[in-house]
């Protein structure tokens, strides 16, 4: 809404106020009693206002997101399970996640290195010259012979 629009209103608010200030003060005594005991029924009748009742619900969020599990926007605060780890909660599983992976890359590549050195190590110590593992038809002979 456009500020010119917001001051017209608040104008004319204004307007009705002063009217009805004025106006007041001019109404008779039965009709101010019967205005006085219609706002004491309606306040009787009135309907107790419902009051916010916060329990736990599952919203699987974002990190960053406000109002999911793990941010509140009224407090500010993180909460949730990641809450003790601050604001970047949801980093650190998968910066654990990274690391693990990096650990298994790093795991099998040791074990490939580790199978190859053991076929170098079998070829070394074979009766055969290198010169015959290089050479096609030696292969192709392994091949059949196999």
């Amino acid at each position: 809404m456009s500020s010119a629009l917001e001051s017209k209103e608040n104008e004319f608010a204004r307007k009705v106020v002063r009217a009805l200030d004025e106006n007041a003060s001019g109404l008779p005594a039965a009709a101010v009693d019967r205005l006085a005991a219609a706002r004491r029924a309606a306040i009787a009748r009135k309907k107790p206002e419902k009051v916010a009742v916060s329990a736990p619900v599952f919203a699987p969020t974002l990190a960053g997101a406000s109002g999911g599990q793990f941010g509140s926007p009224e407090a500010g605060q993180p909460r949730g399970r990641f809450a003790r780890f601050g604001r970047f909660g949801l980093a650190w599983p998968l910066l654990a996640l990274v690391i693990g992976l990096a650990g298994i890359a790093y795991w099998e590549d040791q074990q490939r290195t580790a199978e190859l050195a053991d076929i170098d190590a079998a070829m070394l110590s074979d009766n055969l010259p290198l010169d015959a593992y290089l050479d096609h038809g030696f292969n192709a002979y392994l091949t059949r012979n196999h």
